[in-house]
C-alpha cells in the first residue's frame, strides 16, 4: 500500500507537491543522497533507490529492466508493470536511474514526486562524487608529502626536489624545521596558518608517526633568529590555542635529519615554557660535528648492509634496510606508521639487518653506533653525488672508538654532558643518566639499580629532559647521543665505563 495521502482536491495537491519539493530539498541539504532514498522509500511504501549498471544485481529485477529501458529507448522516464508492483524509473546522469517499486495501484502522486526528487538527487549525487574526489586527491598529496619528508631523512635530495617540486612550494635551503604539536583535528588549520604567515613559503608535511604533529619546513630568513626572535612561533601558539611548537636551528636541506631531531628536542623543551615554544639550544649535534674520517668508517661499517641484495625480488633491498634502520632507530616500534608496514614486517627486516651487520640491536651501544653511522651517510648506499664532502676519506677511523677519540667530538662530548654537572642539575643527575644508559635506556631495570620506583625515575629523566633540552622518553630520544657523548668522554679519560 501506498504511503501518499488519499487524493485532494487540485490546489490541495499543488500545497502538498510543493511541501514535497521543500522537504526533498532540506533533506538531501542535511543528509545527503543516502537520507533522500531513505526518505523516499518509506514515503513511496516500497523499495527506492538508484540502479547502477556496475551493482544492478543489488536492485530489484523490475527496477533493473526498467533501467535498461530507459538506456535502450533514450528517454528521461518509464514504468513498468509487474503483476503486483510498478517500477517507476527517472533517468540521472552517467548512465543511472533512480527507481522506486510501489504496490498497484500506484497513487497518481508518486511519478511528481520521483521526478522532482531525481533532479535534486542528481545534483546531490554529482556533489558527492566531488567531494570523495577532492578526499582522494587530499590524501594522495599527503602520501606524496609523506614520501618527500621520507626521501628528506633518507638523504635523497634530488628525487625528494623533484616530487615537492610538483605539490609546491619549492623546498627550502637554507632551513629552520618546526614541529607543531596540536590537536589531530586542527592540523589542517595550523599548516594553512604556516603558509599564510610564510606567504606561502612553508613546507608542511603531516608526521607519519606523531598524529598530533606538524612538520613545517620554513625558509631560514623567515624563521627564528640566533637571538631567539620567533614571530612564526609566537603567532601561531596565539592563534592555535593549545599548540606547541618546537624549533631547529639554521640547517641545510641536506641536514634535514639533524633538523628533525633539533626541533623535536626543543619541543619537549617547550612543552615547559609559558610561552609554549622554543628553539634548539646547545649543538651542533655529534653527526655535524664529525669529521671527514668519520664518514669514512660510517661507510665502512654499512658496506655490508648497502651491499646486500635480497635472494627474492619481493624481499627489501639495501635501501629498504637502511630506511627500517632509521625509522626503527628513530621511532622504535612507531616507525611502522613511517614505513607503513606490519610490526612483523618489522621485526623480520630488523632480524636480517642484525645478521648482515652482525651487531645485538637489542643493546644501546649497538644502536648508539648504527644510527652514528646511518647519520653520516645521509646519501645512502653507492658513491652518491649527494654524499657530503669527504665521504669515504683515506685514513679513516677502524673503529667507533677512533672516531670519538677526535679533539671536535670529544669538545662535543663536553659540552653535551656539561649541563648534568652544572649549577642548575638535580641532585644525582648524572648518575641516573648513567644508570639509565647502562641498561640499554630500560626504565624498570634503571630504577632497580638506583634503589627508586619507576615513577622516581621517569620524574628524574623528566627533569633530566629540561636541563639537557632534548627529549630523552619520547622518540627520537637523546639516549644514542647521550651514549656516544659518555663514550668519548670516557676515552678522553674523564670518566668511568658508559655501559
Amino acid at each position: 500500500m501506498s504511503h501518499l495521502p488519499l487524493p485532494r482536491t487540485p490546489g490541495q495537491r499543488s500545497r502538498d507537491r510543493s511541501e514535497d519539493i521543500l522537504k526533498v530539498h532540506r533533506i538531501a541539504h542535511s543528509g545527503g543522497s543516502a537520507a533522500l532514498l531513505e526518505w523516499l522509500a518509506a514515503r513511496l511504501g516500497g523499495w527506492t533507490g538508484v540502479v547502477e549498471d556496475a551493482d544492478a544485481g543489488a536492485a530489484p529485477e523490475l527496477a533493473v529492466r526498467g533501467a535498461a529501458e530507459l538506456r535502450a529507448r533514450g528517454v528521461r522516464s518509464a514504468v513498468l508493470h509487474g503483476e503486483r508492483t510498478a517500477a517507476l524509473v527517472f533517468a540521472l546522469d552517467g548512465g543511472r536511474a533512480l527507481a522506486s517499486l510501489v504496490d498497484l495501484p500506484h497513487h497518481p502522486q508518486a511519478p511528481a514526486l520521483l521526478a522532482d526528487s531525481a533532479a535534486v538527487l542528481a545534483l546531490v549525487l554529482r556533489a558527492e562524487e566531488a567531494e570523495r574526489r577532492e578526499e582522494r586527491a587530499r590524501a594522495a598529496e599527503a602520501r606524496a608529502r609523506e614520501a618527500v619528508l621520507h626521501l628528506l631523512m633518507n638523504g635523497r635530495l634530488s628525487t625528494a626536489h623533484q616530487i615537492a617540486g610538483t605539490l609546491g612550494p619549492p623546498l627550502p635551503d637554507p632551513l629552520r624545521m618546526y614541529v607543531v604539536e596540536c590537536r589531530s583535528g586542527q592540523r589542517g588549520e595550523v599548516a594553512r596558518l604556516c603558509e599564510e604567515l610564510t606567504g606561502g613559503r612553508a613546507w608542511t608535511v603531516r608526521c607519519p608517526v606523531y598524529v598530533r604533529h606538524l612538520i613545517a619546513l620554513v625558509p631560514a630568513d623567515l624563521a627564528a633568529t640566533p637571538a631567539g626572535h620567533d614571530p612564526l612561533s609566537r603567532a601561531l601558539v596565539a592563534v592555535a590555542g593549545d599548540c606547541v611548537v618546537g624549533v631547529s636551528g639554521h640547517l641545510g636541506l641536506r641536514e634535514a635529519p639533524a633538523a628533525y631531531t633539533q626541533a623535536f628536542h626543543a619541543l619537549a623543551v617547550a612543552r615547559g615554557r609559558a610561552g609554549r615554544h622554543a628553539c634548539f639550544g646547545p649543538g651542533p649535534e655529534p653527526e655535524l660535528a664529525a669529521h671527514a674520517a668519520g664518514t669514512g668508517w660510517a661507510r665502512a661499517l654499512l658496506a655490508p648492509l648497502h651491499a646486500y641484495e635480497p635472494r627474492r625480488p619481493q624481499d627489501p633491498g639495501a635501501q629498504e634496510l637502511r630506511a627500517t634502520a632509521h625509522a626503527w632507530l628513530n621511532f622504535g616500534p612507531h616507525a611502522t606508521r613511517l614505513l607503513k608496514i606490519h610490526r612483523n614486517t618489522l621485526a623480520m627486516r630488523l632480524r636480517l639487518i642484525e645478521s648482515v651487520l652482525g651487531t645485538d640491536l637489542a643493546r644501546l651501544p649497538a644502536q648508539a653506533e648504527l644510527s652514528f653511522a646511518l647519520r653520516l651517510t645521509p646519501g645512502g648506499p653507492g658513491a652518491s653525488p649527494e654524499a657530503p664532502p669527504g665521504a669515504g676519506a683515506a685514513g679513516a677511523p677502524a673503529d667507533l672508538d677512533g672516531v670519538l677519540r677526535h679533539p671536535d667530538l670529544a669538545a662535543w662530548a663536553r659540552a653535551h654532558l656539561a649541563p648534568l654537572t652544572g649549577r642548575e642539575a638535580p641532585p644525582g643527575a648524572r648518575e641516573t643518566v648513567r644508570a639509565w644508559l647502562r641498561h640499554d635506556a630500560h626504565l624498570v631495570p634503571a630504577a632497580a639499580a638506583l634503589g627508586i620506583s619507576v615513577p622516581g625515575a621517569r620524574k628524574r629523566l623528566t627533569r633530566i629532559e629540561a636541563l639537557l633540552e632534548r627529549s630523552l622518553l619520547q622518540s627520537p630520544s637523546a639516549r644514542h647521543d647521550l651514549w656516544l657523548a659518555h663514550r668519548a668522554e670516557e676515552l678522553a679519560g674523564l670518566a668511568g665505563p658508559a655501559a
